[in-house]
Formats: structure tokens, C-alpha cells, sequence
């Protein structure tokens, strides 16, 4: 893990929604393009959120992870991050017996997580019994916001909310889609935003941009990958534009 982010090339990944063999494929690409454009700097892969639901392997997306990060454990020049999204806070409130949460995660993609953790002839509420216990403390304990004061970098699963920015707590890290984020004019009205970029998922779009407005910067690398979509990243290097990786469905 490097000492510090200052000359660090950071990688953002969008929502993955249980689509582990394009995220195995993703960190293979991300690894390529680091020894072909970047090779001899720090590199942190900063995962955004909405690892569970609709696709057919939430609980592969968590492996591919702690594969990913068992590997930053033994590599000096790499560090992994990851952030809640608003999937995995469903699932933990599901889980945790709020049966409000439980209707609306079912609903909205919780039975395919589920049935990525089946085993033999159980029903839902024995899989939901029987979760690993090594999976949910590793989604309990995932950050909500990740920033980079040197870099003027702020990685968050939805957004923020600019007049309270930086403190604003969980919910719009989360669930935001306000325009007063997704208008990058609206910013200037909060100077501790001031030259920041903004790097999130959650809301999903049909291509790559990146909105700039006096010095600031929103990155939205939701492509809608599991609703057919490429699975994106986007490159963030000390100097240079952004890259953005792609793999498509």
C-alpha cells in the first residue's frame, strides 16, 4: 500500500449488481492498462457500490473482491477500496429483520442475491438464515464515502449533497438524485466543493461524460451494466485526463 495518493492512478468502478464474471474480467483490464499507460505508479481500484442484486452472482462479486484485495495485500503499489451502495444497505436491513427493507430488497433484486448463496433445496428463508456471517461483516463495515483531500477526490456510490457537503451523511452518499448534485453549476454555491471531482454510480446512463464546471467535476460511471450495459471504470491519473474501461455485455 503506497504511503500516501499524491502520484496514485485511481480506478472507479460502477455498479456491479451480482455480475462477478465482468467484474474478474474488468480488474484484468484495469491491470493492462495500468502496466501499458501507468507502469511504476501506485494504482488504488476504488469499487462504488451495488456489488448484490439482479444479476445471477452477488456472492462471486464479493469473492472477485476479497480475491482483489487478498492480492493488494501482497502487492506494494496497490490498495483496494470499496463503498456501500444502497443495494447492500437493503440487504443488511433485509437481513436484520426490518420487513419494510425486506418487501422493497426482494423486489428489487434481493431473490437473485439469494439464490447466488442457495444451497441444495433450501428455501429463502433458510438461505436467509443461513448467510455467511463473513460476507455481511465485510458489507457492514464498508464506508459510505471515500475522499482524497490532496487529489480534491470524492468517491461515493450516489452523490452528495452540495450544501452540506462535507457534512452531508449517509442518505444522499446513497440514495441521492437530486439536481442539485447532478448540476455541477450548483457547486460553486458550496465553496468547500471547490475544485472537486466527484466520482459516483447509482443513477444509470447511456454513455460516458464527464460534467465540468469551473474547476469541478461530476463522473458517473453507472452504464446500467445488468441491464445490458457495459460494466465501467474510468482512470483518474495525477495528470492527464480521465480513461474510461469498458466491458460489454
Amino acid at each position: 500500500m503506497p504511503d500516501n495518493f499524491d502520484a496514485t492512478v485511481f480506478y472507479a468502478v460502477g455498479d456491479i449488481h451480482g455480475l462477478a464474471d465482468r467484474l474478474s474480467a474488468l480488474h484484468t483490464e484495469i491491470f493492462n492498462h495500468h502496466a501499458t499507460h501507468h507502469n511504476g505508479a501506485s494504482a488504488c481500484i476504488v469499487h462504488l457500490g451495488d456489488y448484490v442484486d439482479r444479476g445471477n452472482n452477488s456472492k462471486g462479486v464479493i469473492e472477485a473482491i476479497w480475491a482483489l484485495e487478498a492480492k493488494a495485500e501482497e502487492t506494494d503499489w496497490l490498495t483496494v477500496k470499496s463503498i456501500l451502495g444502497n443495494h447492500e444497505q437493503m440487504m443488511l436491513e433485509a437481513l436484520g429483520g426490518d420487513t419494510s427493507y425486506l418487501v422493497s430488497w426482494l423486489r428489487n433484486g434481493g431473490r437473485d442475491t439469494l439464490e447466488s448463496y442457495r444451497k441444495g433445496d433450501e428455501d429463502l428463508d433458510e438461505i436467509m438464515l443461513n448467510m455467511p456471517k463473513d460476507h455481511l461483516n465485510w458489507l457492514s463495515g464498508l464506508p459510505d464515502i471515500f475522499v482524497v483531500e490532496d487529489r480534491r477526490l470524492v468517491f461515493v456510490h450516489a452523490g452528495v449533497e452540495p450544501a452540506m457537503f462535507p457534512d452531508d451523511g449517509q442518505e444522499p452518499h446513497l440514495w441521492t438524485r437530486s439536481q442539485r448534485f447532478f448540476d455541477v453549476t450548483r457547486w460553486s454555491k458550496r465553496p468547500k466543493l471547490a475544485g472537486y471531482t466527484v466520482v459516483h454510480g447509482h443513477t444509470p446512463v447511456e454513455e460516458t461524460k464527464i460534467v465540468e464546471h469551473n474547476g469541478a467535476r461530476r463522473i458517473n460511471v453507472d452504464l446500467g451494466a445488468c441491464y445490458g450495459g457495459p460494466l465501467t471504470a474510468v482512470a483518474l491519473p495525477p495528470a492527464g485526463e480521465p480513461t474510461f474501461l469498458q466491458i460489454p455485455a
